[in-house]
């Protein structure tokens, strides 16, 4: 393994729960998984945006901080850490949710905590088109998650795509997921494992799982 700290990125619904955590149990390593469950302004948030995205992305940056700083002050012998989000979700969200006052608070905010984290050693990106999105959060039930509409989950995909283009500190694999089930396709998720276990540059790296 070339690599000692994995993040699974991807839009809601696309899977990265479920592929970090079989992951870590094939590669014997620390998982991360973030606690949204614990947000008590996730539901008010879907029914109230307006109101409530701002209290709704302050929680969430300060626990993903939270975790992954305590993730950096443990077992320094494990070797390997996978998770299922990366810190820089916290300002791609801000940035889709908040306005633009509450935005530059956020922001500042959010650079000093991000100055004491590390980058992941690679990131892979679970990209599924909009309807495979929905299918999966209607398939798993989240009473919150039922309304998300379309053009909201359009514009996050979007958010991770023009970010990835633009950085050049760790290489992204891109995992194109629209057609296909790791969960259950086993050839799907050894190939998702192969591909894991191979050295790449700094960059996107695209690859059609169908």
């Amino acid at each position: 393994m070339f690599y000692n700290f994995i993040a699974i990125e991807g839009n809601i619904g696309s899977g990265k729960t479920t592929l970090a955590t079989k992951l870590s149990k094939d590669f014997k390593a620390r998982l991360l998984l973030e606690q949204f469950a614990d947000n008590p302004f996730l539901p008010k948030f879907y029914e109230f945006p307006e109101q409530n995205a701002f209290p709704l992305e302050l929680f969430f940056m300060a626990e993903r901080y939270h975790q992954l700083k305590r993730q950096t002050e443990q077992d320094l012998f494990q070797p390997l850490t996978i998770s299922d989000y990366f810190f820089m979700k916290s300002k791609l969200f801000a940035q889709n949710n908040l306005h633009s006052d509450e935005q530059q608070l956020f922001n500042r905010l959010f650079e000093i905590m991000l100055s004491s984290l590390s980058a992941p050693d690679l990131l892979i990106y679970l990209y599924a088109d909009i309807s495979r999105l929905q299918q999966n959060i209607k398939k798993r039930g989240r009473s919150f998650e039922q309304e998300i509409s379309d053009g909201y989950l359009q514009n996050i995909q979007n958010r991770y795509l023009d970010y990835f283009r633009k950085q050049n500190s760790f290489p992204v694999l891109i995992l194109d997921v629209s057609h296909v089930d790791f969960k259950t396709e086993k050839t799907v998720y050894e190939k998702i494992k192969k591909l894991i276990d191979c050295k790449y540059k700094l960059g996107v790296h695209q690859f059609n799982l169908a």
